[in-house]
């Protein structure tokens, strides 16, 4: 009976475990992704920046590129920066959050295999 409740106890561990990574990969991704979007809103402010107040600047809408004044597109790209920014802080909070849950579910796994050393063996069996 025993057993049978530690083979369980595993099971949920692994599964919580599982999904924890799949969710901080995916955060990870988001901030890689947010970044690359601060990174090219910075870059285009920095281009912008030395241009005179009249030049024709244009935006891209998909395929098409759309007259717009420089201080609309100026103030676009200062927006996305901050956006990007603002994300990539709720994100990092988040991470944060998904690692500590991370190493309790290690530390309970942990306890369970120095609690039951006979469960090693039994999940080295399960899995081969």
């Amino acid at each position: 009976m025993a057993d049978e409740a530690n083979r369980a106890a595993f099971m949920e561990i692994q599964a919580s475990m599982i999904e924890l990574t799949g969710k901080l990969k995916q955060v990870q991704n988001q901030m890689r992704n947010k970044e690359g979007d601060k990174k090219r809103a910075f870059l285009t402010l920095e281009e912008l920046r030395p241009l005179p107040e009249d030049t024709n600047t244009y935006k891209s809408i998909g395929r098409t590129f759309v007259l717009e004044p420089k201080a609309v597109l100026q103030g676009e790209q200062e927006q996305k920066f901050k956006d990007s920014e603002a994300a990539i802080a709720s994100l990092q909070t988040s991470k944060e959050y998904l690692e500590k849950q991370t190493a309790e579910v290690e530390n309970n796994l942990r306890e369970l295999l120095q609690q039951e050393p006979g469960i090693a063996k039994q999940i080295m069996s399960m899995s081969m």
